[in-house]
């Protein structure tokens, strides 16, 4: 349940704080589209790139796995990591285990794009937090 219960009635301020709220995400996120583009990749390169890399476990994640944590469906995940395979982003690697799981890693130009990326992101956090920050204590 929230946190202002169900109780009060919303007022406008709770709408205010909600918008503004949503408009720095979307702040934050157009400029990471357009950050991406600029690197030459799309956003959903990047946001791949992003779950390899952050993938918490070896040997990396499967394509369901990638799917699940891009909020797409299989088919999806499939088509975006043919992409990025051929354009040397990531490669595919049969688990030594299991031969019908495929984990997927970044390659080293893959690595040099999302290190890019990320540094550039990074320095934005801090802005992103304090702003949401404000929001909250409205």
């Amino acid at each position: 349940m929230s946190s202002l219960g169900s109780e009060r009635a919303l007022r406008d301020e709770d709408y205010q704080r909600l918008l503004a709220f949503r408009s720095e995400l979307r702040r934050f996120l157009s400029w990471s589209e357009q950050t991406a583009r600029e690197a030459g990749l799309t956003p959903s390169l990047h946001q791949l790139l992003l779950v390899l890399r952050g993938h918490p476990t070896a040997p990396g994640p499967t394509i369901g796995e990638v799917a699940e944590e891009l909020h797409i469906r299989h088919h999806s995940a499939v088509e975006l990591v043919q992409r990025a395979q051929a354009a040397g982003l990531l490669r595919r690697e049969r688990d030594a285990l299991d031969h019908r799981r495929v984990h997927l890693s970044l390659t080293t130009h893959g690595r040099e794009q999302l290190e890019m990326l990320t540094r550039e992101h990074l320095g934005r956090i801090p802005a992103l937090a304090a702003a949401l920050e404000r929001v909250v204590r409205r």
